[in-house]
């Protein structure tokens, strides 16, 4: 089974820059790992601030170069954070994540991860996939606010990918394929592309 949801490119050039990491989910306790998580998404966003140096003579460079940074740092971040926290520890599937840099008439940064999910957890969360694509993010960013304030224990499921629609106007999409079949493992890359 694969299925693929929003704007997902498929086949991504390796002639422009990239860069993969992976991450083995059971190596270190969840906890333990946010840390990482966090450390990851700095040296990725400090990674791509090389291929935007300042320029002495813009002065408007070093504030669009912070801005970039910040987008990648929390897009990364929160990418990270989602797949280790939806993976499905009862298997060994590696945590991918990646970037690409393309460079043409416009520069695009493609954030991909790719992580296990256990087959009983995707209707919900193609649910909530299926709203970001299909409404608006500034209705959606606030409903999902406000559902956040009335609810005692803190869920901000899905908050991450709508403020990457919301405040970063990113173009998201989705790939599931089962990797398995007994018992059914199901492996779902999220891509965030970033135009600059």
């Amino acid at each position: 089974m694969t299925q693929i949801f929003g704007e997902f490119r498929e086949n991504l050039p390796n002639q422009q820059e990239f860069l993969i990491l992976g991450f083995s989910p059971s190596s270190i306790p969840l906890k333990l790992r946010w840390r990482n998580n966090g450390l990851s998404a700095d040296f990725v966003a400090d990674y791509l601030t090389t291929f935007f140096p300042v320029s002495e003579d813009e002065p408007s460079t070093k504030e669009k170069q912070a801005q970039f940074k910040g987008a990648v740092n929390y897009i990364a971040n929160e990418l990270l954070e989602n797949a280790m926290k939806f993976s499905d520890e009862t298997y060994t599937y590696p945590i991918k994540f990646g970037l690409h840099l393309f460079k043409d008439t416009k520069v695009t940064v493609v954030l991909i991860v790719t992580n296990s999910m256990s087959a009983r957890s995707l209707d919900k969360f193609q649910a909530l996939i299926q709203e970001l694509i299909d409404e608006d993010p500034a209705d959606l960013y606030i409903r999902q606010l406000e559902k956040n304030a009335c609810n005692d224990n803190g869920n901000s499921s899905g908050l991450g990918l709508i403020t990457m629609k919301h405040d970063y106007l990113a173009k998201l999409g989705w790939k599931f394929e089962t990797v398995q079949q007994e018992p059914q493992v199901v492996a779902v890359t999220t891509m965030v592309q970033l135009t600059l």
